[in-house]
This record gives structure tokens, C-alpha cells and sequence, in this order.
């Protein structure tokens, strides 16, 4: 009788598996609810950084920029069949290669080769295009 005395008001911890842990668990509302809070803020930050995923306003910026490098691709070739117009073509070229290659578009400008029809002022990035065709014309 005397060992029981020992063990009275004190309860044996017997050793719990995980699984047998697992399947007792009952987790708070307030556990629940910042997993869930962690768990989308973690979903944002990989879907933003790594999984391509863009802002309206980055989306709608980046279809104009698009739109407007298409119609630039699209109007450099005119500017070299005006370029392949213009009297003294080869002597014109050949300018153009000595130019400095960060003045050869402001050439094409001058020339008038980048200003398109019914247009009055030549645009600026259809002359670096036309610029780069011609240059790889001139090769």
C-alpha cells in the first residue's frame, strides 16, 4: 500500500506517438484563422515574384508598350522603302554608317525617311527601327 501512496494526485505520462497526437489535435479558431491569413499572404508573394502574376495597371501598361512596339515594327519598313526612294541612296547610306551610332536615327529624322505618309513630324522610334534596317542593309 505504501507505493501507491507515492503515485496518488500524480498521473503517469505515457508516451504519444505523433500520428495518435495528430488525430487529437484540435486547433483554436485563432490558429486557424492565421494559418489562413499566412497562407494566402504566402501564396501572393510567390504567385507576384516567381509566378509571373502583374497588377492591372502593369498589365495595361504592358499591352501598350506591345501595341506600340508592333506599330513601330510595322512602319520601319516604309521608312526604308522611302529610304530606297530617295535620290542618292547610296551615297545617304553610306553617311549613315560614319554618323555616330547613338546620331544615325536624328539622320534618319533629317532625311525624312522616318516621317510617314500624312503624318508632318517624323516619330522617333520608328527611326532607330528604320536605323537598325538600314544598318544591317548596308552589310
Amino acid at each position: 500500500m505504501e507505493q501507491d501512496k507515492g503515485y496518488k494526485g500524480v498521473e503517469q505520462k505515457r508516451k504519444v506517438g505523433f500520428r495518435e497526437w495528430w488525430s487529437e489535435a484540435r486547433p483554436t479558431k485563432t490558429a486557424v484563422f492565421w494559418s489562413w491569413v499566412g497562407s494566402v499572404v504566402l501564396t501572393m508573394i510567390i504567385g507576384f515574384a516567381w509566378g509571373g502574376w502583374v497588377t492591372g495597371g502593369t498589365a495595361q501598361s504592358l499591352a501598350e508598350k506591345m501595341a506600340e512596339d508592333a506599330v513601330v515594327k510595322r512602319l520601319a519598313p516604309i521608312c526604308v522603302v522611302q529610304f530606297k526612294q530617295a535620290p542618292g541612296k547610296d551615297q545617304k547610306l553610306k553617311e549613315l554608317e560614319k554618323t555616330d551610332s547613338w546620331q544615325r536615327s536624328e539622320y534618319v529624322e533629317k532625311q525624312g525617311w522616318a516621317t510617314m505618309p500624312g503624318e508632318e513630324k517624323p516619330d522617333s522610334k520608328v527611326a532607330s527601327e528604320c536605323t537598325r534596317l538600314l544598318m544591317l542593309i548596308s552589310k
